[in-house]
């Protein structure tokens, strides 16, 4: 549930810079376009990535029969959005190692745009991922003593 806001949040900017970008916005258009292959991966992370979440949070509400389905769909979906999120990451490595860390150095902060808002929305995204994950804490009783951790025996109630 942590992961939940900034993965929108994530998701929203990108969406805000490709349609910027789209539209024909100078300073979007200035930078380029990114590489084929990761403007054509791109669909893909977002579908996967949403795929990952909605199926583990899916986990959290569905019994019997459906569980296993949900589960078999959360297990493949991770499988596939790792392989594309490596893909992305090692993609986009060289230029967020250059670009990213201006925004937290504080010789460089104050002379980049928009460099507060982004710390503050990632800030506020955590928090709200946060309260999200308390609220939802009541779902998770069950899963902490339904198996037996390696090396423990299950309760005196599942040994008869």
């Amino acid at each position: 549930m942590l992961l939940v806001p900034p993965v929108l949040v994530k998701t929203c900017s990108t969406v805000y810079r490709f349609a910027r970008y789209y539209l024909g916005a100078p300073e979007f258009r200035q930078k380029g376009p990114p590489p084929i292959l990761l403007r054509m991966l791109g669909p893909f992370v977002v579908l996967l990535t949403f795929a990952v979440l909605a199926s583990g949070i899916a986990l959290l509400f569905v019994g019997g029969s459906l569980r296993s389905q949900v589960l078999f769909l959360h297990k493949a979906s991770f499988l596939f959005w790792l392989v594309a999120m490596a893909v992305h990451v090692l993609g986009h490595l060289l230029d967020t190692a250059r670009v990213a860390p201006r925004d937290w150095m504080r010789r460089t902060r104050r002379s980049i745009t928009g460099a507060g808002l982004r710390q503050w929305t990632i800030a506020a995204s955590l928090v709200v991922g946060l309260l999200l994950g308390l609220l939802i804490l009541a779902r998770m009783a069950p899963w902490q003593g339904s198996v037996p951790s390696a090396g423990q025996s299950p309760a005196p109630s599942a040994r008869r």
